[in-house]
């Protein structure tokens, strides 16, 4: 099996400890593959979309980054129906995205924010 090596914060680290306890992987390599396997699956599921579809968008970030969050917004502002933005807990917003359009477009809008390493979470729901 090759190996990758990769850098990791010390919180991302806390929080593959945390779920390698709680889920019963044997160690961390088993629960960043399965978080792997898991982006994978999803990735290849929107791959998949095509025509004009419905989605929802959700984005978690630290407010200090709201800036880029409205540039991303802006450039898609004819994809999105409605937008909710909450204040969740200490310095986190969430970011909930209404989308209807071309499915091309709404694939981008969630590149963008995957791509941006200051976004926490970035979710796509197709309806």
């Amino acid at each position: 099996m090759p190996i990758v090596s990769i850098s990791l914060t010390e919180e991302i680290l806390k929080e593959i400890d945390n779920l390698q306890k709680s889920m019963g992987f044997s160690g961390r390599s088993d629960a960043i593959r399965a978080g792997i396997r898991s982006f994978v699956a999803e990735e290849k599921q929107n791959q998949n979309l095509s025509g004009s579809i419905n989605a929802i968008l959700l984005v978690i970030h630290n407010d200090e980054y709201d800036d880029q969050v409205n540039g991303i917004k802006h450039s898609f502002e004819d994809l999105i129906t409605t937008h909710m933005h909450s204040k969740i807990e200490g310095e986190k917003c969430m970011e909930l995205f209404m989308l209807k359009g071309d499915a091309d477009s709404v694939s981008s809008i969630t590149r963008d924010f995957q791509k941006n390493r200051r976004m926490d979470t970035v979710k796509l729901v197709t309806l």
